[in-house]
Order: C-alpha cells, then sequence, then structure tokens
C-alpha cells in the first residue's frame, strides 16, 4: 500500500515541483521566451532540422512529420526540446527578476496600455512563427477564428445554459452577408459583375463587411429567438437546428449568391493583423458582457429562471439580447471565415462544423472565456496535427471527447473568470509567498 502511494505520489510532487520553480514568472517571462525561441528557430531551424534528419522545417510541432514517418519521431522531440522547450523554459526562469519588474511598471499604467503592450508583443512572436510557412499562417488564422466562434456560443450553451445548434446558421449568414459587401464593391466577379468601388479602399471598409454580416446573423438570430424562447430545453436545440438546415438550404437555393457552387473570387483582406485584432475585441467585449450586470442576470437565468424573474430580472429580454449578441460574433466570425479561404459555399455550414464547435466548447469547459479559449486552440490544433492519420482522426478525438466528458464533465477550465489585471500582475517571490 505504501509502495502504491508513493508511486502515485511521485509524478505528481514532480509536476508541483516543476510549477514551483516557474511560480515566479510573469506573464512578460513568458512572452520574453516565446519571443527567443521564435527568432531561434527562425535563424537556426533549417540547419538544425537538417542536422537532425527531419525532411523539412516542421511547420506544426513536428506533429505532422511524426505522424507521418514514426521512425522520425525523436528526431522531432529533439527539435522541439532544443527550439521551443529549453529557450521557452530558460529564458522565462532566467528573466523573471527583469520582467517581474518590469511587469510592476507596467501595473502603474493605464490597463489598457499594458494591455496593449502584452498583445504586442504577442501579435510579434505569432507574426515571425507563422511567417515561415504558410500552412502555419492558415492554421493560425483559422484558430484564432475557432476562438471567435467558441467564445459566442458559449455565452448561450454556458453562460445562458440552453443547448443552441444554431451556430453554422449564423456564421453562414455573416460569411455570405461580408462576402457579398466585399465582391459587390471590390471585386469583379462572374456573379455580381464589375466592382464599383476601387479595390485600395477595400481594407478600410472590410470593418464594415463584417459588421454588416454579424448584423445580419443578429437579425437572424432575433427571427429564431422570437418563438423559440418560449420554449425551453430539447425544443430549443430541435427549433435551432432546424434554424441551421433551414438558412443552408435556402443558400444553396440562390443562384444570386452562387447557389451550391457557392462564391469565390473573394479580395484578400483577412491578414493575420486583422484577425488577431478582431479576435482580440471578441475574447475583451465578451469578456466585459458576461462580467456585466447583463451578464450576471444571464447566470441568474440559467440557475433558476424563475428566481431570476422575480428578483426583477427581464429574463426573456436577457436571453434575446445575449442571444442576438452570441449571433452577432458568430457572423464576424464567419465573415472573416470566408475571407481567409477566400471562399465560401453553403456546405461548409452544415452538422459537422456544429459538431467541431460544440466539441470546442464542452471540451474547453463552459461559462469560462478561459475554457473557450483553451477548447478552441488545442482542438483546432490537435485536428491539424491529426490530419496524416485520415480516418483514424475521427476515431482519436471523439475517444478523447468521451474521456473529458468521464472525468471533466464541465470541461478542462470551467467556470473560471478572465481576469486581465491577474494575468499581468508581477508574481511575488518564494519568499515573500512563504
Amino acid at each position: 500500500m505504501q509502495e502504491t502511494a508513493i508511486a502515485t505520489q511521485a509524478p505528481a510532487s514532480g509536476i508541483a515541483r516543476i510549477r514551483a520553480a516557474f511560480a515566479s514568472v510573469p506573464m512578460l517571462g513568458w512572452l520574453a521566451g516565446i519571443l527567443c525561441a521564435v527568432f531561434i528557430e527562425r535563424f537556426v531551424g533549417d540547419p538544425l532540422s537538417y542536422q537532425l534528419y527531419l525532411p523539412k522545417l516542421p511547420v506544426l510541432f513536428g506533429c505532422l512529420i511524426m505522424f507521418k514517418d514514426p521512425v522520425l519521431i525523436p528526431s522531432a522531440l529533439a527539435y522541439n526540446a532544443l527550439i521551443y522547450v529549453i529557450p521557452v523554459a530558460g529564458v522565462a526562469k532566467l528573466s523573471a527578476g527583469v520582467t517581474n519588474r518590469l511587469a510592476a511598471m507596467l501595473g502603474r499604467l493605464p490597463i489598457w496600455l499594458s494591455s496593449l503592450i502584452h498583445l504586442g508583443l504577442l501579435y510579434v512572436a505569432l507574426h515571425y512563427w507563422a511567417d515561415l510557412s504558410d500552412y502555419r499562417l492558415l492554421v493560425l488564422k483559422l484558430t484564432m477564428i475557432a476562438v471567435m466562434l467558441t467564445l459566442s456560443i458559449n455565452l448561450i450553451n454556458g453562460y445562458m445554459g440552453e443547448f443552441s445548434c444554431s451556430h453554422p446558421g449564423f456564421m453562414a449568414l455573416g460569411a455570405y452577408g461580408a462576402s457579398v459587401f466585399t465582391l459587390v464593391l471590390f471585386a469583379n466577379d462572374k456573379v455580381f459583375g464589375k466592382a464599383i468601388l476601387p479595390a485600395e479602399i477595400g481594407p478600410f471598409l472590410f470593418p464594415l463587411g463584417l459588421v454588416f454580416g454579424g448584423l445580419l446573423a443578429a437579425f437572424g438570430a432575433l427571427i429564431i429567438a422570437i418563438p423559440s424562447f418560449r420554449t425551453r430545453g430539447d425544443y430549443l436545440a430541435i427549433i435551432s437546428l432546424a434554424f441551421m438546415f433551414i438558412v443552408k438550404s435556402i443558400i444553396e437555393n440562390m443562384e444570386l449568391v452562387g447557389g451550391p457552387r457557392g462564391l469565390s473570387s473573394h479580395p484578400n483582406l483577412s491578414s493575420l493583423p486583422v484577425v488577431f485584432i478582431w479576435m482580440t475585441l471578441a475574447i475583451w467585449i465578451i469578456n466585459n458582457f458576461v462580467r456585466s450586470t447583463l451578464g450576471k442576470a444571464l447566470n441568474a437565468v440559467r440557475d433558476d429562471e424563475a428566481a431570476a424573474d422575480a428578483m426583477t430580472v427581464n429574463t426573456r429580454k436577457t436571453k434575446m439580447v445575449a442571444f442576438m449578441f452570441a449571433a452577432f460574433w458568430a457572423g464576424v466570425a464567419g465573415g472573416l471565415f470566408a475571407h481567409v479561404l477566400r471562399y465560401v459555399n453553403p456546405a461548409t455550414f452544415g452538422i459537422q462544423k456544429l459538431a467541431e464547435v460544440l466539441a470546442m466548447v464542452y471540451f474547453g469547459g463552459l461559462n469560462s472565456v478561459y475554457g473557450s479559449i483553451v477548447g478552441a486552440v488545442s482542438l483546432s490544433l490537435l485536428g491539424e496535427a491529426l490530419r496524416p492519420l485520415e480516418l483514424f482522426k475521427w476515431i482519436i478525438i471523439p475517444l478523447l471527447l468521451i474521456l473529458v466528458m468521464i472525468f471533466r464533465p464541465t470541461g478542462l477550465v470551467a467556470f473560471k473568470e478572465f481576469d486581465v489585471r491577474a494575468v499581468m500582475r508581477p508574481k511575488a517571490s518564494r519568499k515573500e509567498e512563504v
């Protein structure tokens, strides 16, 4: 019995020691380590991969290489250790004193300015990491869009406590709304003809196209919310699922927007900084929404609608506002999605897209901005990493979800608030903690 207890406590104590060793590292320290790793890969990644007998520079942490050729697993792991793990951990630990002092200085600045500095460092790291490969750039953009989608559906399925299946429909409305806006104004398209405005002003008016797509999705949410919020539970799920199929069917039968062939010829307007800015805005605005009075009212409606109504909460208005708000951000994400791929097709917004979004929100955790980010990033990257396995990919991911539902029914990071000040706060030294 004692040997078993010691064996189970050993890994836990090892993890605890690692956490204690890096407990004094602030967010600035981790960002400095990530930047160092990115620049190391930029300058020595190609020669190191050659020395490790890798066929090319690993584009996704070597996962694609490992699954295609298992013999190269040690080489890919060595590459990750030398390029990512050791530099990030070493720089973060060695610079903890300096970065803590810098974090304390930034803490005296306005919160928006300190946040912009942290976001700027994060963007620089992502930019140079994605600049080494077009595939990395595409995966990074789609992951950011997945974060926006997961956050928006978490408002309904997590914070509101309902089960909605209408998000692919909202995404489709936003994608087609933004696509029609940009194709009519800035692109010479076979469906809409010659552009009305010069393409040079497209990047400046593109935000209006995304907002138009978001408003179109919010209007669709209003149409479904008026009758559906008279019901709850399974009935709302069935109505929202029907809405998704109705939207998909209408688009497929509208030759005005390309019908089942879809729309192409999208101008290249969804650059990395554009997607990053919209993702940051979505996280900030949605986080403020759920922490506001309206967000707390939404939680009260979820926990006990009758009690919330007795406490003067306008439950119907609260649910409709949250539903339309979530649909707006799903529409914006759809508009970005269409312009990242530069092609949009109604078949994209079906059951498979619904399954992906629901998997991300339930894997990451309900009622948590942290959970939505974790779920979207982890499943997006995992899906791409398992792409070489083809059919087996759709066996491994569902099994992983089943295990999470068994051992963590609410998700990995559920019911945890996202506090920006706590993330950027300097860490106390070990002596001060004691």
